[in-house]
């Protein structure tokens, strides 16, 4: 191979890795909304029976089996009824709203505080889910909804515009 043949080569391998990194940028945001959105809301739709009825499973996770495992002590949930249908409706709402992408940092923000609630009631689950749901919820909050969003779009349409003429 010469020289020209060599950079030529190179300005391919250059091209294609700049492709990727624009379709990245633009479908990682999405990806990470769903992935984190999507076990969240799965658990949300068990714990419902009807329309704003609770399932009585919830009910008795919430006042019987969850317990707050704080500094090496095992505490009730406090208001555990009033706590189930609180996570119940978040669990629902929030994968909702990040899925379309709309308040994304706020909802990423309410699954973060919610993992913490859980590692507190679930301590074991660390390594395996909480510590992958924490750090979507982070990177969405760093990083924002991405293009492909109802915030975006919003934003565009609010954005003031320069008027034409001026640099």
């Amino acid at each position: 191979m010469n020289g020209t043949s060599i950079a030529s080569v190179e300005r391919g391998i250059s091209t294609v890795l700049e492709w990727l990194r624009q379709a990245a940028y633009l479908v990682a945001p999405l990806v990470l909304r769903i992935a984190l959105a999507l076990p969240f809301f799965r658990s949300g739709l068990t714990k419902w029976d009807g329309f704003l009825s609770l399932s009585p499973t919830a009910v008795f996770l919430f006042e019987e089996q969850f317990k707050l495992h704080i500094l090496g002590g095992v505490y009730d949930l406090p208001a555990p009824d009033m706590l189930a249908f609180i996570d119940a409706l978040a669990e629902i709402i929030l994968p909702i709203l990040l899925i379309v992408g709309f308040a994304t940092r706020f909802s990423a923000l309410g699954l973060l505080v919610m993992t913490g609630v859980i590692q507190l009631v679930v301590p074991d689950g660390w390594a395996n889910f909480h510590l992958p749901w924490a750090t979507m919820a982070v990177a969405l909050i760093a990083i924002g909804p991405g293009a492909l969003s109802l915030d975006h779009l919003i934003a565009a349409i609010f954005r003031p515009r320069k008027p034409r003429g001026v640099a």
